[in-house]
C-alpha cells in the first residue's frame, strides 16, 4: 500500500512515544500513514514478542494508520548488511512515501542509532535501479524518499523543527498506553521488573519533553526532529 508518510522504528512503540502526534496530525489533515518496525522487542524486560505484537496492533487502530508491519529483524543484534538493507529496501519501494520518520541518530539504546542508519542508507539505495527486489515475486521499481526526518527518543539532542501536537497530545498518550505490558499502569503486574520506562515518573518525562519543545514554538506540546538536509523556505511569513 502506498503511503505519503512512512515511520520506520527499531522497536514497536518507538514510533508512540517519539511521533504518533505527528503521525495523528498528518492523517487528520488527509496523508496516509504507514509503520514498519523492525524488531519485535523482544528483548524487552517486560512482555514478550506476541504482547507486543498485539499491542502494537491495538495502537495502530488508535493512530488510525495505513497499516502497520513487523520485519522481525533481531532485537538488540540486527545488523546493517545486504540482507537487513534489501528487507527495508522492498518496504520502502512497496509504499513509495514522500517522508519518511526514523529513529534518533544518537540515543541511549544503541538500536536506535542503528536502526537510523540503517534507515538512512536504505532510502538513498531504494533509489538505485541496480539494485533488485522483488514483491510477490514482481521486481519492483526504484524509489528514493524526498526527505528524513530523525525524530527525537530518550537522549534530547536538540531539534532542528518541532511539529505542534497539542490537539493530537491526548491521542498520543493513548497509542502510548496500548503498549500495557512496558508501560506503567496503577494496575501492573507486580510479577513484572520495574524498567526506565515503566514509573509513573516516565510519563511525567514524556509530557515535560513535549512542554518543553511546545514552548519553544508558542504552543502547549511539541515532537522535536533532526533533519539529514536543509528544508527549503518558499516564503519566510510561513514560517512563523
Amino acid at each position: 500500500m502506498k503511503v505519503d508518510i512512512l515511520a520506520i522504528a527499531a522497536h514497536p512503540d518507538d514510533v508512540e512515544l517519539a511521533c504518533s502526534g505527528t503521525v495523528l496530525k498528518h492523517i487528520q489533515m488527509g496523508y496516509s500513514v504507514g509503520i514498519v518496525d523492525l524488531t519485535q522487542g523482544e528483548l524487552g524486560s517486560r512482555g514478550s514478542a506476541e504482547i507486543r505484537l498485539q499491542e502494537a496492533a491495538e495502537s495502530a487502530k488508535i493512530l488510525g494508520i495505513s497499516f502497520r508491519k513487523n520485519l522481525k529483524l533481531a532485537d538488540g543484534f540486527f545488523e546493517i548488511n545486504e540482507t537487513t538493507l534489501k528487507a527495508l529496501i522492498t518496504e520502502i519501494r512497496t509504499a513509495q512515501p514522500k517522508i519518511i520518520l526514523a529513529n534518533s541518530p544518537r540515543d541511549r539504546h544503541p538500536d536506535h542509532g542503528r536502526a537510523s542508519e540503517l534507515i538512512s542508507r536504505a532510502c538513498f539505495l531504494a533509489g538505485l535501479p541496480k539494485i533488485e527486489t522483488t514483491l510477490n515475486n514482481v521486481p519492483q521499481n526504484a524509489h528514493r524518499p524526498r526527505s528524513i526526518y530523525h525524530y527525537i527518543q530518550d537522549y534530547n539532542i536538540g531539534p532542528d523543527f518541532i511539529v505542534d501536537i497539542t490537539n493530537q497530545y491526548e491521542q498520543k498518550m493513548n497509542s502510548i498506553l496500548a503498549f500495557k505490558s512496558q508501560f506503567y499502569s496503577p494496575n501492573h503486574n507486580p510479577n513484572e521488573p520495574a524498567t526506565p520506562i515503566s514509573s509513573a515518573e516516565f510519563m511525567d518525562f514524556l509530557e515535560g519533553r513535549a512542554l518543553e519543545y511546545g514552548r519553544l514554538i508558542g504552543t502547549k506540546y511539541g515532537e522535536g526532529f533532526k533533519v539529514e538536509r536543509p528544508i527549503g523556505v518558499e516564503n519566510l511569513m510561513e514560517t512563523l
